[in-house]
């Protein structure tokens, strides 16, 4: 019988904070892509980071292997490759040589993703809401999404964001601001999908698959402007009193 050393894990326990780190490095090697100038590139790391931004913490439930550690290191990452990172993309992508006041925006913008994420760590180990399962204000890979959608357009080429460091600016900002506020945004846990519709998404799925390795920036614009519609109308519902 084999004797296993002591203070020892098995290596599968490793695997959720491991992703964490590509993540991380992927928020990291976006900004080093932005210092060039190849915001294509930066802009796909920071995709592929909230990509996998769930799946960490998937794991990490599955394998019985929640940490505090990996909880905060989560939350740094996260904050880096969306609040960091998206920021100093938008600034160098179109705000940088134009007025020095849009630097205004990239703080707001970024404070407020710092601000989310610490809100985040306080009600982590809260009650759930009742109700459909929500996040309070925009999460911050959505808020980076929303962040990013002018520049999916401009390398779409629907249109050049650069044209309007101002306008673009004050964008970054109120999207820092749903990221701080109390408008209940949608999660992926509460959404269901009929059993009779269920070909529908698989469908969707092949749609999603052609236009990924065919149109990239195209299914960025189309996924960032879905997006925007779903928080606009959870704002409105917010208003007018209604539940999410």
């Amino acid at each position: 019988m084999i004797e296993r050393p002591k203070d020892t894990l098995p290596l599968l326990l490793f695997l959720p904070n491991v992703i964490t780190i590509l993540g991380l490095c992927a928020g990291l090697t976006a900004i080093r892509f932005i210092m060039v100038g190849r915001f294509d590139f930066a802009v796909m790391l920071i995709i592929f980071a909230a990509v996998i931004d769930g799946l960490d913490g998937l794991l990490a439930r599955r394998l019985n292997a929640q940490s505090t550690i990996g909880a905060e290191l989560d939350t740094l990452a996260d904050f880096l490759s969306f609040g960091v990172a998206p920021a100093l993309l938008v600034f160098q992508f179109a705000l940088a040589g134009t007025y020095s006041t849009n630097w205004i925006f990239v703080l707001v913008y970024t404070i407020c993703a710092c601000l989310r994420l610490a809100r985040f760590n306080v009600h982590r180990d809260a009650p759930q809401p009742v109700g459909k399962p929500h996040f309070i204000g925009v999460p911050a890979p959505g808020g980076a999404l929303l962040a990013l959608l002018p520049v999916f357009l401009t390398l779409q080429g629907t249109l050049d964001a650069t044209n309007f460091p101002m306008a673009y600016g004050v964008y970054l900002g109120l999207v820092g601001v749903l990221m701080t506020s109390r408008v209940p945004t949608l999660s992926s846990k509460a959404v269901r999908v009929p059993r009779d519709k269920s070909k529908l998404v698989l469908i969707g799925a092949a749609i999603f698959m052609g236009l990924l390795v065919t149109r990239f920036w195209l299914l960025m614009v189309l996924v960032g402007i879905a997006y925007m519609c779903v928080i606009l109308w959870n704002v409105f519902n917010y208003l007018r009193g209604r539940p999410i």
